[in-house]
């Protein structure tokens, strides 16, 4: 297995993966939009990856440039989706046709045309989880319904879906545990994996459908407003400005540093692995938002008051980290970076950017968005 596609590789994630794949001597072929939204207007690849990778500049809701891509490739990696939880509350028509109708045109591809393809890898997210395992002392495991504006006047945090009790212990999250999404995005997501391990399955070819965390490092986006905590808060703490923490500050994420995800990821092809997969990816550790903000905030030593507002966003789930039972065993992956370590390294590479916009304005106007739509309640 020599030639790969990765779709949206230009990103975050898929120019780190790039980088790993090359240096194990894999022909890269990038297909991607350069989404303004994400890079900013900057249509180029970073230095380091210009000219050794096949550069495909295309969408792939274009059935003809994704057929074209594909031509010749023993896997593909399709990153390309929009992204976004709050976002997609709202654009739900565009989320829905380049998340789920690029993908049918993948899994047309996949089942209908001649080709050499042996893997396919589809990014999923832990956003199809919605709310987490927990568990009650009553019920035993518990997934607790979606967070409303009624149900938070009360607590922030979730109720047992038997009996009403708050009193919930959270528990790591598995793959068997209950699919029910809390946002559009992630019912697109949802679909996705549904679809390509179908697609996989059909044709006899391996498939891995990876549930990714909350990743984040350097080469993430700065641009982007709508989407990453870490990049948004240090972008505030550069500038000095209030940093906005929704709720109570305690609902937590579990955040996985890059270069485990391209660890897991590029082990669905070095290993030994046959069939089709899915599997959590992270750090296995909970953190709240709070925590996040004050490292920034101290690690950069900023003069930005920390404001704990108490609002409240359709779609944002209070708790969620992996179980990585199950990726441990089938990819033999363990995370290695702590989130306190990959957080500093990431700050550190900020520090070092030329391009990050020197005021929020794209942030405040993403939160204007969000309340012009009632979704957003402060």
């Amino acid at each position: 297995m020599k030639n790969i596609l990765i779709t949206g590789g230009a990103g975050f994630i898929g120019t780190n993966v790039s980088r790993q794949l090359l240096s194990k001597g894999f022909n890269i072929t990038i297909l991607d939009n350069f989404l303004p939204q994400i890079h900013g207007g900057k249509n180029e690849l970073p230095a380091d990856l210009a000219g050794k990778v096949r550069l495909i500049e295309g969408d792939v809701s274009d059935k003809d440039t994704f057929y074209a891509a594909l031509k010749g490739q023993n896997a593909v990696i399709h990153y390309a989706a929009e992204t976004g939880t709050g976002q997609s509350m709202y654009d739900i028509s565009r989320y829905t046709f380049v998340n789920i109708q690029a993908t049918s045109t993948l899994c047309d591809y996949i089942i209908n045309e001649e080709h050499a393809l042996e893997t396919v890898i589809v990014a999923s997210s832990r956003s199809i989880y919605g709310e987490g395992k927990y568990y009650s002392e009553l019920h035993g495991d518990v997934y607790p319904d979606s967070r409303t504006f009624n149900s938070v006047k009360n607590s922030f945090e979730v109720n047992c879906p038997v009996s009403g009790d708050y009193n919930l212990e959270i528990r790591a999250t598995d793959e068997a545990s209950k699919i029910h999404p809390s946002s559009f995005y992630g019912i697109t997501k949802q679909v996705q994996e549904q679809m390509v391990i179908l697609a996989a399955k059909l044709k006899n070819i391996n498939g891995f459908a990876l549930r990714y965390q909350n990743v984040y490092g350097p080469g993430q986006s700065l641009k982007n407003p709508y989407t990453g905590i870490l990049s948004i808060f240090s972008r505030l703490a550069l500038q000095g400005e209030e940093i906005n923490i929704f709720e109570d500050g305690l609902e937590s994420r579990d955040f996985v540093y890059i270069d485990d995800v391209v660890k897991a990821t590029v082990r669905c092809l070095d290993a030994d692995v046959k069939g089709q997969h899915i599997l959590n990816v992270g750090s296995g550790v909970p953190v709240t938002v709070l925590e996040v903000a004050n490292e920034i905030v101290s690690y950069l030593k900023s003069a930005s008051p920390i404001k704990i507002s108490g609002a409240f966003r359709e779609g944002d789930i209070r708790h969620n980290f992996a179980d990585l039972n199950l990726v441990k065993n089938t990819l033999g992956f363990i995370p290695e970076w702590t989130f306190k370590d990959g957080l500093h390294k990431f700050i550190d590479w900020v520090l070092e950017q030329k391009d990050i916009p020197l005021d929020t304005t794209d942030y405040k106007r993403s939160l204007g968005e969000l309340k012009e739509k009632g979704l957003l309640n402060d």
